[in-house]
């Protein structure tokens, strides 16, 4: 078999811990509200196409 060398790990420098709480707080808002109209659209179409 093929020598496939040696396996190499890059660390990201200088971590944003704040953007990273942003992004996922923007997430989950996203998430949220999304689901929340798929469940008016579904509701919606119970009602009027019943």
């Amino acid at each position: 078999m093929a020598d496939h060398g040696t396996l190499e790990y890059a660390t990201a420098e200088g971590n944003d811990y704040e953007e990273h709480a942003r992004t996922y707080a923007l997430f989950t808002s996203l998430t949220k509200w999304g689901s929340i109209a798929v469940v008016v659209i579904l509701v919606l179409m119970w009602i009027f196409l019943l």
